[in-house]
């Protein structure tokens, strides 16, 4: 039978270490499969997050060979196994114990986000007129399944840890998701520039490369912010015509 050797972090935020767990593996097997082996016939104390091993919770976020990934959306013939599998905690968060981190941060940072809030009825019997396409464009954003990779591998967040000054790709889509809703009638631009920072983000795009729901993160939600935020707040031409042109 076929094995492999899988480096897992072990440990706690104060200290720990990367352990080798050699397990037997088959056709089909994904890297959640192992690590559940591993938990229960060489260490039962494996701390691990996970829920659905769908693809849709979110909770089994992990590194592997340092690329943020959903450990059971990774198959094991999809990554090389001639050398040992490093799997290891996200990063940008805070570390409880072996792979599981302190994602709680995610959901402060949601209740800061103005909630939807419907315009008045424009029809007669009390609901909306909108076109298709202006309800298919924020549906895209809905996929998320906040897992936070997005999150996890966003420089600003990852390396400059400035989780006060910028509420990350995750947020800004959700934000996009309200923004591009055609009933929605609240402004949210002020916010994007001053408290959650839209302009820190550089649109490298690496937000979108690990998104397992394969949202276009940077082009379809940050960019078109970005751009609503420079219209109304650094286009000169824009604010004479708004003060002058009504």
């Amino acid at each position: 039978m076929a094995t492999a050797t899988f480096q897992i972090w072990r440990g706690t935020r104060e200290s720990g270490e990367f352990k080798d767990y050699t397990t037997p593996i088959s056709d089909g097997m994904v890297v959640l499969d192992a690590v559940h082996q591993i938990q229960a016939e060489q260490a039962n104390d494996l701390a691990v997050r996970w829920n659905c091993k769908a693809g849709k919770c979110g909770s089994c976020s992990a590194e592997i060979n340092g690329m943020p990934k959903l450990m059971c959306m990774t198959r094991l013939n999809q990554i090389p196994l001639d050398k040992p599998v490093r799997i290891e905690p996200m990063k940008t968060f805070p570390l409880i114990r072996d792979l599981v981190t302190d994602v709680s941060w995610n959901f402060e940072v949601k209740k800061t986000i103005r909630k939807f809030k419907p315009r008045k009825p424009d029809a007669p019997d009390g609901s909306w007129r909108m076109s298709q396409a202006d309800v298919d464009r924020p549906q895209e954003f809905r996929k998320c399944i906040e897992c936070f990779l997005c999150q996890d591998v966003c420089h600003v967040l990852r390396d400059h840890h400035m989780h006060g000054e910028f509420i990350g790709p995750r947020f800004m889509i959700y934000t996009a998701q309200l923004e591009m809703n055609p009933i929605d009638a609240d402004d949210r631009l002020p916010d994007l520039r001053k408290s959650q920072g839209i302009g820190l983000c550089n649109i490298t795009k690496c937000c979108t490369k690990v998104c397992p729901e394969s949202i276009h993160i940077t082009d379809n939600g940050i960019i078109p912010l970005k751009e609503r935020v420079v219209d109304r707040f650094f286009d000169p031409l824009g604010r004479l015509f708004r003060k002058f042109g009504g």
